[in-house]
């Protein structure tokens, strides 16, 4: 612990750890041996393999798609050679910025996405050279393939350069995040920008150098016969298109507003749950439970889980330790359950939550405890966020704890009746026993006593008071003197602590039991006090099971709204994952139309005319409903993850629009008729239009499938990319062509 609060990572530690332990294990005698248990480590380890297995599927997508559809072996391992190169220079730059290698920095990284302006770059490469070996008839000289290339790669620069800016902007929002959306989308932020800026400068360096060198053959004029398939069927298409334009684009309207619809259907999240493959147990008694009595009913509990087959092993951690990071009352354990290995389980098709039943079954019928169930990072997680260890927390805020506990469960029981929540639990503000001594006043002036005199008898008694101290060295332990504890815990016997008095007719002394001045009795107390923003708090806990918990919150709050009457001068604040997922919201409602507005401008500046820049950026709306879509089609709520899709996913988009656009005005300003232009553009287009959408979402299919640890994180993004990219590219290939062709009529006739 002390080493992750110096900022080590997870397998810094473990390594620390485990050659610390061998040394320790040595000195042990026989049959004792100690071992470590390292959660975060073991879960990094699991999700970075998730991670690896992800890219290196989506990778070798990539490369077939490339070998498939460039139709020259040569050139698209030159196009695939930027994956391991920029990868490289990626890793350099994420070590010079400090910036760990982990399921979030590396998550988002999509060698689709990286090969995309080296793809286009390629492209235009190979068709020039085609047509210049058609054109001289012969194979062309060193000199001259350099010129044809030079000439490919200017033709290029402004759609490569302008559409990896863009897709470079789209991320700038996510570098915007303070607190813990911050610390958790900066580095994947900054690995992605890392990543787009390698392969930018290598696709228009590295790419064109090699393709000039090593594409020394005859390069066909031909094309494959998948890319040949491909434009027999989207020439109809793309005619019909150009005959029928207003209803293509009222078609795709109607799309637009349809997927709006579903958008205010969808739940919402911070971040999918990461199946840690543990759980974390709170095991929780009444508070005047004492630490012996609190740590012999934990042994019974854990007992108990050790018997279960699923169970490699059970430990536990009970109130505070003396490295106070986690401090807790002695009547609250901490129970760590590690599990076995799903194969090893005797039902194999028994999920992680049937086995929370069954825990939760045979846990419970050991008496005096209460249990919640969470996961060891998610628990700390949660308590970073709003100080509590469940998903949400309601914070009652006032002055008189009564008004607030009365309403705090009030909040508990209505929670209890909506679908999704489990362990919801108030915060334990009483029930802490008091031994309450009154003074008589009286009766201590009357036998000539002052109360400063019976003050010091009772704290002496019990509190104990200094009579000397131990020197050890340079340390020191005071020896105090106090009641054993037999007679402390006994009220009877403090009752009869002689008080000594001055006696009558003599200069003698006399005593007289402490009860003639005092009388005790036990009543309950404040168990906890816990004060936020200048007020008394208390907390009511929930965790959410089932459905997402932007749903789930605004269900609570209807219902909470309509049931409940919160007294005057108190309020109510909402914690928990929500509080991340409302500040990154907002965050992003500010952030992204600043983003967007900064690629219109650049989009302005690149095609000097603002028609053509709404033209190119109308296929973001198209690409978000295509993503929208499939998250409704998988069941998935909205989160950060799949924002970070839908950003990822608007700069592909305005890539491939600008690609054909250029192409189209390039054709139209050498005297092209401008239906004539938009078909020959369109058919040229079709094949690095084709690539950079099948390239981008090929290489997020692993994480769409994936299953490992940590495929929760990833399934969003990929889910929203896959899907948009098939709506952006039918856009840009029919669409697009349609809404160019009205606009250009309508320059014409003004």
């Amino acid at each position: 612990t002390a080493m992750m609060l110096k900022g080590e990572n997870s397998r810094t530690v473990s390594k620390a750890v485990d050659a610390k332990l061998t040394e320790i294990n040595q000195s042990l005698p026989s049959g004792i041996k100690a071992k470590t248990v390292l959660s975060r480590t073991k879960l990094v380890d699991a999700t970075i393999a998730t991670v690896q297995k992800n890219l290196g599927e989506g990778a070798l997508l990539v490369i077939a798609i490339l070998f498939l559809l460039l139709g020259n072996i040569r050139a698209a391992l030159i196009a695939a050679l930027v994956i391991p190169i920029s990868m490289a220079m990626t890793a350099a730059g994420m070590l010079k910025a400090g910036i760990s290698a982990n399921l979030m920095s590396l998550g988002a990284l999509d060698f689709g996405l990286i090969v995309d302006g080296a793809v286009i770059v390629t492209e235009n490469c190979l068709r020039r050279l085609s047509e210049r070996q058609h054109h001289e008839g012969r194979l062309l000289t060193l000199q001259e393939r350099m010129e044809e290339v030079l000439q490919a790669s200017r033709q290029m620069i402004q759609p490569a350069v302008f559409g990896q800016a863009i897709i470079i902007t789209v991320y700038l929002p996510l570098l915007t995040f303070s607190g813990v959306e911050g610390k958790m989308f900066e580095p994947m932020a900054m690995t992605v920008i890392l990543a787009l800026v390698a392969a930018f400068i290598l696709s228009i360096t590295f790419v064109p150098a090699m393709i000039a060198l090593c594409i020394r053959g005859k390069v066909e004029e031909k094309e494959n016969r998948i890319m040949g398939t491909a434009k027999s069927g989207y020439a109809p298409l793309l005619r019909w298109g150009l005959e029928n334009p207003k209803k293509v684009i009222t078609s795709a309207i109607v799309f637009f507003c349809l997927s709006l619809l579903v958008a205010t259907r969808l739940g919402q999240e911070f971040i999918p749950t990461l199946d840690e493959k543990d759980i974390a147990m709170h095991a929780m008694r009444i508070p005047s439970t004492g630490i012996s009595q609190s740590t012999a009913m934990q042994l019974q509990v854990e007992k108990t889980i050790s018997a279960m087959p699923e169970v490699a092993f059970v430990y536990a951690k009970t109130g505070t330790a003396e490295m106070a990071a986690d401090p807790m009352p002695p009547n609250v354990s901490d129970t760590f359950i590690i599990l076995k290995p799903h194969s090893e389980w005797p039902d194999k098709r028994m999920t992680k939550a049937d086995f929370i039943e069954k825990l939760s079954h045979s846990v419970e019928q050991i008496p005096g405890n209460n249990y919640e169930y969470t996961q060891p990072i998610q628990m700390r997680f949660n308590e970073l966020i709003a100080g509590v260890r469940s998903d949400i927390a309601v914070k009652v805020y006032g002055d008189d704890f009564d008004a607030m506990t009365d309403t705090a469960g009030k909040i508990a029981n209505t929670l209890r009746t909506i679908n999704g929540a489990a362990d919801v639990k108030v915060e334990q503000t009483s029930g802490l026993p008091l031994l309450d001594i009154d003074l008589n006043h009286g009766m201590i002036a009357r036998y000539g006593l002052s109360t400063a005199d019976i003050l010091d008898l009772i704290s002496i008694a019990i509190g104990g008071r200094e009579a000397g101290l131990i020197f050890e060295g340079d340390k020191r332990f005071p020896i105090v003197v106090r009641l054993p504890d037999d007679v402390r815990e006994d009220i009877s016997a403090l009752e009869n602590l002689p008080v000594p008095v001055a006696a009558e007719n003599s200069a003698g002394r006399s005593f007289i039991p402490l009860r003639e001045v005092a009388s005790f009795h036990l009543s309950e107390g404040p168990n906890q006090i816990s004060r936020e923003n200048g007020k008394r708090r208390v907390v009511v806990q929930a965790n959410v099971r089932g459905r997402d918990i932007g749903s789930f919150v605004a269900e609570a709050q209807k219902k909470m709204q309509s049931q409940i009457k919160i007294p005057a001068g108190y309020w109510l604040d909402w914690g928990g994952q929500f509080e991340n997922l409302m500040a990154a919201r907002e965050r992003l409602l500010i952030v992204v139309p600043a983003c967007f507005f900064l690629i219109f401008m650049m989009l302005f500046s690149a095609l000097g005319s603002a028609r053509q820049a709404l033209l190119v950026f109308s296929g973001v709306p198209l690409a978000i409903s295509g993503g929208i879509l499939t998250l409704a089609l998988r069941d998935m709520p909205f989160s950060i993850p799949a924002a970070v899709g839908f950003i990822a996913l608007s700069g592909i988009a305005v890539l491939n629009g600008l690609v054909m656009i250029t192409y189209i005005n390039d054709l139209v300003k050498k005297g092209t008729d401008v239906t004539a232009a938009i078909v020959e553009g369109a058919l040229t287009r079709l094949r690095p239009v084709l690539m950079t959408a099948l390239v981008a979402s090929l290489g997020f299919v692993p994480m769409a499938l994936a299953t490992g640890t940590g495929a929760e994180v990833q399934k969003p993004l990929a889910t929203v990319v896959i899907g948009g990219l098939v709506t952006a590219t039918l856009l840009t290939l029919v669409v697009l062509p349609a809404l160019y062709k009205i606009f250009a009529a309508k320059e014409e006739r003004e």
